[in-house]
């Protein structure tokens, strides 16, 4: 029983690791987007918003960036301009 439970917090252990790099690792790639975007003329919010649902809907294997990536996907890339009230 002992041995369960220490297994099970060396999951656990990996698990919330993983995840704190994952969070990271998206948030490089929504600021990248939001760097990408600067020009466009909406605000921060929109770009900011729009970056987030488009990081959302990319696989976490994907090696492209956002901008990269919606060139691509022009279905999500609609949507996700509805999501963010890009107009």
């Amino acid at each position: 029983m002992k041995r369960c439970m220490v297994m099970l917090l060396v999951c656990m252990s990996i698990l919330i690791t993983a995840r704190a790099f994952a969070d990271t690792y998206d948030a490089q790639w929504v600021a990248q987007c939001v760097s990408d975007n600067q020009s466009a003329n909406v605000s921060i919010e929109v770009i900011t918003k729009y970056c987030t649902c488009m990081n959302n809907k990319m696989s976490s294997d994907e090696t492209r960036s956002i901008t990269e990536w919606e060139k691509t996907h022009p279905q999500e890339r609609a949507e996700c301009d509805r999501v963010a009230g890009w107009k």
